[in-house]
């Protein structure tokens, strides 16, 4: 579905055209196209490679989708495709946008997300001495977008972190539990870092030595979103590293909970058999017993029997086994 397709010359808005005129302005050499498309359409998208002269390889991995994060240069022209991801209540939603630049037009096709790019267009149309950079402008504006969308995923994350920490020392705590949201939360850092870590080397070729012709002028901009991948790149792997070792406490806490629910079964288990064993050797029966007829011998027995587990309970207490 075509969203919008603008015209601009000069960094300012020219008008809003059909896709049907955009080959009377893509000719002209002060003017460049921003074509905005939601899902993905096979037969806009072989329009908009009539128009624009798309590559056809770039053309077939944004009408297959599901591509891996990249950016591709196509003798003049670039090729980009970026992950979106958007908080979907405690899941995580992915999506994609793919982007073709070249020297007067910029197509990007959006699928799998809501939020769309009027901010960044807005923004654009906000400093026309940038956008007369031209396409290659609003090619990092759209990029830097995805990426700082990035960042209150991976905050929230790291609250969820935070909150599973806070619930392992819980006293009466379930730590498998724990477990369980440890794992989808590692789950959901790898599908963040999916998204980022491929990008460092494709920006990192647009902010190097060897860039490409057409964003050449345009190093600085792409280094700063290469810092902002740096950064989100090193903190997933801290939050990935701190959800292995909350994993490991968490095992060890079941371990703890078990070993001491032996302790409690080993100190009733004591406190059984003691009994256990007095009473056993009375019941043998044999013949020749003198506590069998002495007045106080029951008493005794149960007496001895009594100290004897009172004794033991007192110890198992004091170990805190009880």
């Amino acid at each position: 579905m075509l969203i919008k397709c603008v015209v601009y010359r000069a960094g300012k808005k020219v008008a809003e055209i059909p896709a049907a005129e955009i080959h009377n302005y893509v000719c002209q050499p002060d003017c460049f196209v921003w074509v905005a498309l939601r899902e993905r359409d096979a037969a806009l998208l072989e329009e908009m490679q009539r128009e624009f002269g798309l590559h056809p390889l770039a053309v077939e991995d944004a009408q297959q989708g599901h591509q891996r994060p990249k950016i591709e240069e196509y003798g003049d022209s670039l090729f980009a495709v970026l992950h979106m991801v958007e908080l979907d209540g405690d899941e995580l939603r992915v999506g994609e946008v793919d982007i073709f630049a070249g020297s007067n037009y910029l197509l990007s096709v959006r699928s799998g997300v809501e939020k769309g790019f009027d901010d960044v267009r807005a923004r654009c149309e906000a400093e026309p001495e940038q956008l007369q950079l031209g396409s290659c402008y609003v090619l990092y504006a759209l990029m830097d977008a995805v990426v700082d969308r990035y960042f209150p995923v991976l905050d929230r994350l790291e609250s969820d972190l935070e909150e599973i920490e806070k619930r392992i020392f819980v006293v009466n705590g379930v730590p498998r539990t724990n477990i369980q949201a440890l794992y989808e939360l590692k789950q959901r850092l790898m599908t963040l870092k999916h998204a980022v870590a491929p990008l460092l080397e494709g920006v990192s070729n647009l902010s190097g030595a060897r860039v490409p012709a057409m964003v050449s002028g345009l190093r600085e901009y792409f280094r700063d979103i290469y810092d902002h991948l740096q950064r989100l790149n090193q903190t997933i792997e801290s939050n990935r590293d701190t959800v292995t070792a909350a994993t490991s406490v968490n095992l060890s806490m079941i371990a703890m909970q078990e070993n001491e629910t032996m302790k409690r079964l080993t100190a009733y288990a004591a406190l059984v058999a003691v009994p256990t064993l007095i009473v056993g050797v009375y019941g043998m029966n044999f013949e020749h017993m003198p506590e069998l007829h002495w007045r106080y011998g029951y008493p005794l027995c149960i007496g001895i029997m009594a100290a004897l587990d009172g004794y033991l309970v007192y110890r198992f207490r004091k170990a805190k086994w009880l």
